[in-house]
């Protein structure tokens, strides 16, 4: 038996309680701060119908937030908060004081996520799901929140097992949730960073011109730079690139050998089981 659970019920209600509220206030924020800063200085000049894209993007998050909250509602926190209960988990057993745990899970949790991308880049049968991201024909931060809602369901599927594998303390799964998903809104940001702070900030956090690289018509560009948040695991396992071969303002965004690029809601809820989304 590991040992006694960590939050009483009365914190566990309150954690519950927390996760949506504290998620939706974050991701508005980030939203809104970062839309205004493309408007202010945009790295890119953006492509012609925007806002009907950019209506289709967030969509495709409002569809696939609804189903993840009819499918999980306690969602990766109530895994860990399953895990406390029965004092299951690697963290659990080796009995590590929150101090240590929440940075541990949030690293581990980041680490898993890298995993996962790559998975969907070499499945092709993940891939085709994965594609409706990568056939945005531009790039902005409305791209960070365009996942088909199967894929999401997937992502939530495989979070949770790492939670309860893990251990990961509440506290830990709700930062890093919180911090993947204004991440995820910051590094697919079309804003211009001057560029000596770029050099900085990516040996910390994923930057929007080194994600926009992933973004690439080229595979050999598209499969780089998977990282969300840390850009360390790029780094260690070989996929970092650092630019795009035509560099930021040349490249071409969008899926590998997809054309037409399908623009409706309907149709990219249709894109995985149509034939030229094979990889």
């Amino acid at each position: 038996m590991g040992p006694g659970p960590v939050f009483a019920p009365g914190m566990t209600d309150g954690l519950l309680q927390l996760e949506p509220t504290l998620r939706l206030a974050s991701f508005l924020a980030v939203l809104c701060a970062m839309a205004l800063w493309e408007w202010a200085a945009p790295r890119r000049r953006p492509a012609p119908a925007q806002r009907s894209r950019r209506v289709v993007n967030l969509g495709l998050a409002a569809l696939a937030t609804a189903l993840v909250r009819v499918l999980f509602p306690a969602a990766a926190v109530g895994g860990a908060l399953l895990a406390d209960e029965r004092g299951w988990g690697i963290l659990r057993a080796l009995d590590a004081p929150l101090a240590l745990s929440v940075p541990l899970s949030v690293g581990l949790l980041d680490l898993a996520v890298y995993i996962q991308h790559v998975t969907f880049h070499a499945s092709p049968v993940l891939w085709r799901l994965h594609l409706v991201h990568h056939a945005d024909p531009d790039f902005d931060v409305t791209t960070g929140v365009r996942f088909h809602p199967v894929e999401i369901v997937l992502s939530m599927l495989w979070k949770i097992a790492v939670v309860v594998a893990l251990g990961a303390p509440a506290a830990g799964v709700l930062l890093f949730e919180v911090l993947l998903n204004a991440t995820s809104l910051f590094n697919h940001g079309n804003a211009r960073l001057p560029l000596a702070l770029d050099r900085v900030l990516r040996w910390g956090v994923v930057t929007p011109d080194m994600h926009r690289v992933h973004h690439s018509v080229l595979r050999r560009e598209t499969d780089s730079n998977f990282g969300f948040n840390l850009p360390w695991w790029d780094r260690l396992f070989g996929t970092y690139r650092a630019q795009p071969e035509a560099g930021h303002t040349a490249m071409n965004i969008g899926a590998p050998g997809l054309a037409p690029t399908p623009r409706g809601l309907v149709a990219l809820l249709a894109l995985p089981f149509r034939g030229e989304a094979k990889r």
